[in-house]
């Protein structure tokens, strides 16, 4: 998605949905409470219409991309949606339920009882990026669904066959009181973002995420906020090498790096960076012994995307960066049609580089190498806090260092992405990478308002007791006492 243009919008697509959005409070306000049956009906229907349609929807994204393979389209978007949409339909009664919390002295001898009671928030809105333009709209559902919200959907416009088909699923699905589909360009998504929702939720660029916190304040609407950023990747001395370079191309090679928890550059030991890049070109080779028509090999999405990779390969040339193009059949690139990046390595460029300035969000991978472990403690702790960290290595003491010493949205240790995966885990940023989490309970909790509850005993003349009706006296003068102390 691309940051929000001055486009003047059609007034009766804003008109729409306002009046969307105002049928859908009503709707939720006249439902009051949401119960769980309800809640695990839609859940349900969600997970039904995905199952029903997973091929299509497979379908649809290559169509998008030009070139997504059916395996990944199947594994990421479509079953960690329904992994996710599944976990929070077997833990919904548990987490719907009261949490009990003590009551400050005296008033839990006397009978207080305190509690946190979870209730919708009302009618969140949903925008989707374009890299998983149908996971990064139903992973985050089913933290909304379960949550007991309606919900508003803007898909993004730069995958308009799934978005189509997003609209026509959910259309045939729900009722647009319970959840609805708004389609359109940016000038829509500047509209959409602005709307007076109880929550909205944006996992995406950074670069947009600023327009869309902007436009949420003018209303003072809570955002949770999944960006990207530039997730380091740590080898030790101590790392199995083969290993660590065949799980961190694995982890960039997916959707071609159009991933927000991608590896974006990698640090290791002085001395490795042969080794490294002659074990990065055999991986290469075994995963796509071609890739110009390989179904397997996923392409840019866009022109657009294609040539902001050719500028940080230029700019790296430019600089005297070793750059290495992994090419297992040496095809000819410059017939091109589907806007292909070969998996590309850059060898120690300077930190001034285009490569080391912005997420890549692509098939290139800075390679740096290091002398002393704490360096690159340093090295990072000097950069914007990313999504994700990762760590390769045996060295207990070296690993406490890197999960301690930097701070990331979450971390994974001998491998990447794998957190991403756990559905117990909450999936957010930090600072620059994000605002908020969702996934598992955190998603619920995200997407309700924890309402705080006390309830007085009867008959018992609590505030009198504890000094707090005037006139004030020995009972004012005890319990200040009790508390004014060390």
């Amino acid at each position: 998605m691309n940051a929000p243009q001055a486009n003047p919008l059609n007034i009766d697509a804003e008109e729409k949905m306002l009046e969307l959005l105002r049928l859908q409070r009503e709707s939720y306000l006249a439902e009051g409470e949401v119960s769980a049956e309800t809640r695990i009906d839609r859940l349900d229907r969600t997970i039904d219409v995905l199952v029903a349609n997973a091929e299509k929807i497979s379908e649809a994204m290559n169509s998008d991309f030009g070139c997504r393979p059916r395996q990944v389209n199947l594994m990421t978007d479509v079953t960690g949606s329904l992994e996710n949409l599944k976990h929070a339909k077997k833990h919904l009664r548990k987490w719907m339920k009261a949490e009990k919390r003590p009551s400050m002295f005296p008033l839990g001898l006397l009978g207080g009882r305190s509690s946190i009671q979870y209730q919708p928030k009302g009618v969140v809105g949903v925008i989707a990026p374009w890299n998983f333009p149908l996971g990064m709209v139903f992973e985050p559902l089913a933290g909304v669904i379960a949550a007991g919200n309606r919900a508003m959907i803007k898909p993004s416009e730069f995958t308009p066959a799934t978005s189509e088909l997003i609209d026509e699923m959910v259309g045939k699905t729900f009722d647009p009181t319970e959840i609805a589909v708004v389609t359109g360009g940016p000038e829509v998504g500047q509209a959409f973002s602005s709307l007076a929702f109880d929550h909205m939720v944006f996992p995406g660029a950074t670069s947009v995420a600023r327009h869309i916190m902007a436009a949420a304040s003018k209303n003072l609407v809570p955002v949770t906020l999944e960006l990207g950023g530039k997730s380091p990747t740590v080898i030790s001395e101590t790392a199995d090498l083969r290993e660590a370079i065949e799980r961190i191309m694995v982890g960039k090679m997916l959707n071609a790096g159009q991933v927000c928890i991608a590896p974006d550059y990698v640090m290791l030991p002085e001395g490795k960076m042969d080794e490294a890049v002659a074990i990065a070109r055999e991986v290469v080779a075994e995963m796509y012994p071609t890739l110009l028509n390989n179904e397997q090999y996923t392409a840019m999405l866009n022109e657009r995307h294609f040539q902001r990779m050719q500028k940080n390969i230029d700019d790296a040339n430019d600089r005297g960066a070793q750059v290495v193009a992994i090419n297992p059949a040496n095809e000819d690139f410059s017939v091109n049609p589907t806007q292909k990046i070969p998996p590309t390595l850059i060898l120690n460029p300077g930190d001034d580089a285009l490569c080391m300035q912005d997420e890549i969000f692509g098939p290139l991978l800075p390679l740096k190498t290091y002398t002393k472990f704490e360096d690159v403690i340093s090295y990072i702790n000097a950069r914007p806090r990313p999504l994700a960290a990762y760590y390769f290595g045996k060295d207990s003491t070296e690993e406490y260092r890197f999960l301690t010493g930097t701070t990331s949205g979450g971390a994974c240790v001998n491998d990447v992405m794998f957190h991403m995966l756990q559905k117990d885990l909450p999936f957010g940023g930090v600072g620059p990478s994000g605002m908020g989490s969702y996934h598992g309970i955190e998603g619920f909790k995200a997407f309700s308002h924890a309402k705080s509850v006390y309830k007085q005993p009867g008959k018992i003349p609590v505030t009198k007791l504890a000094g707090f009706m005037p006139p004030y006296g020995d009972a004012s003068e005890k319990s200040i006492k009790q508390k004014v102390k060390v």
